[in-house]
């Protein structure tokens, strides 16, 4: 209903809805460059910033939004990706997280079109297809940090017609059915976990890459952008799916990525290419019938004080997990969590005085946990590989004077989400089956 109303809102409307221009500082490309020089060079790396870093492409916009619309925003997002699964369905870009674009998730800046113009973007590992807010907009666009992408001043723009195939692997990535215009061409929906959605063409334009560019790359040209995206220009997504950013770039920079997800005082990278298996550990990458465009793997325990919790060993076994970028706060099954937070609160014992629940989370302290002695808490993988976390992948601060333990319930599900991923290599090797970890390569 919401796909055929808007191709009708396509027909009767032309207005565009007001963009916000902004300029770009470039004083942390050093910083990015000693990074570059540590990867493999026949790869394309793109820096990562954290959401609240200066060096974010988007740091000019500040952003007021407290940290419970976040977690509002993460709770829908769990919602969804629980939903797909009950339901039974080296190039190098920086990365940064989006807060100061209103957005919990970390964003790139890419390159499209011919001339090249650069957009920021949400980086999705739960999501197949890219998109681009574009021009003439014809029902909203939401505000954005520069201009819209304008298909007419690009020279190597094309719509894709309803006979190619891309247009039929639409309902694979969007999990939505496609649809035609009178003339003929393609028309995607995206929808997404917390109600938000982007309605419009899709098309092919070049990616322009180095050192090598992607020709014909298809995304979605958004007509009608409603949700939460904060300030970003669009998206580009991860899954394992044939239109995805990974599969489109497989052809000449293999089937595997790579990021590094920065705290707010660093710089990290996403990757496309070869990778330097050195330092890393493996878990096996798990499939999945209930959602094959997702990256599973296996949580096999979790330790606090190199002490397993008291959860019986098939609660682990019979929980999918999923690892994701675009989920902030890890979620655990009941029984999990419950014995996590409980290990935790025995081992701050009393030294440290609770405060109340904030959100979804449920178990907080007075203070802040930068410095705090935090209990040390890892999470095991199958095939031997660990995350060993560092105090501020553990406690999250809410808000100044409380601060509370980064993970929380979730009914039948796990997600590794973004806050337990900072500081980690993290490779997701989708031609070897295999996700790898490796910590302190952020820079």
């Amino acid at each position: 209903m919401e796909l055929l109303l808007s191709l009708c809102f396509f027909l009767l409307f032309s207005s565009v809805a007001p963009t916000r221009e902004v300029s770009f500082s470039s004083n942390c490309s050093a910083q990015f460059e000693a990074i570059r020089a540590t990867l493999n060079s026949s790869g394309v790396h793109l820096p990562l910033h954290h959401r609240q870093s200066p060096c974010s492409p988007s740091a000019s916009l500040h952003s007021d939004l407290p940290f419970s619309f976040l977690l509002h925003h993460d709770a829908r997002r769990v919602s969804y990706l629980s939903h797909r699964l009950t339901a039974g369905r080296p190039v190098s870009l920086p990365l940064s997280q989006g807060s100061s674009l209103g957005v919990g998730n970390y964003v790139a800046r890419i390159l499209i079109g011919t001339p090249a113009k650069p957009f920021t973007v949400i980086v999705d590992t739960g999501s197949s297809l890219s998109w681009l807010q574009c021009l003439p907009c014809k029902v909203s666009c939401h505000a954005q940090v520069g201009p819209l992408f304008n298909p007419a001043a690009s020279s190597t723009y094309a719509q894709v017609p309803c006979s190619a195939s891309a247009c039929s692997d639409l309902s694979s990535a969007t999990l939505n059915p496609s649809s035609c215009t009178r003339s003929g061409y393609c028309v995607y929906a995206a929808t997404y976990g917390d109600s938000s959605f982007s309605v419009g063409y899709l098309s092919q334009d070049t990616l322009a890459l180095s050192p090598a560019s992607i020709h014909g790359f298809v995304f979605g040209c958004g007509q009608d952008n409603e949700g939460l995206f904060g300030r970003s220009d669009g998206l580009i997504g991860l899954a394992k799916d044939r239109l995805s950013f990974l599969s489109q770039l497989s052809t000449i920079y293999g089937n595997s990525f790579s990021y590094c997800l920065p705290s707010s005082a660093g710089t990290g990278y996403l990757s496309f290419g070869s990778y330097t298996p050195a330092n890393l550990a493996f878990t096996p990458m798990v499939s999945s019938s209930l959602d094959k465009s997702l990256y599973f793997l296996k949580l096999t325990g979790i330790t606090v004080q190199s002490r397993s919790l008291s959860v019986s060993a098939s609660v682990y076994t019979g929980t999918p997990t999923i690892i994701d970028s675009g989920t902030v706060i890890t979620r655990l099954p009941d029984e999990i969590y419950a014995a996590l937070s409980k290990a935790v609160v025995t081992a701050f014992g009393k030294k440290r005085r609770r405060a109340a629940a904030y959100s979804i989370l449920d178990t907080c302290y007075v203070g802040s946990g930068v410095g705090m002695a935090v209990p040390d808490v890892q999470l095991v993988f199958a095939g031997g590989a660990v995350l060993k976390l560092p105090s501020r992948n553990v406690m999250v601060d809410v808000e100044k004077g409380r601060t509370c333990l980064a993970f929380a319930a979730a009914g039948g599900v796990a997600i590794i989400g973004n806050r337990q991923q900072e500081g980690f290599k993290v490779v997701y090797d989708v031609g070897k089956g295999r996700i790898g970890f490796s910590a302190g390569e952020c820079g």
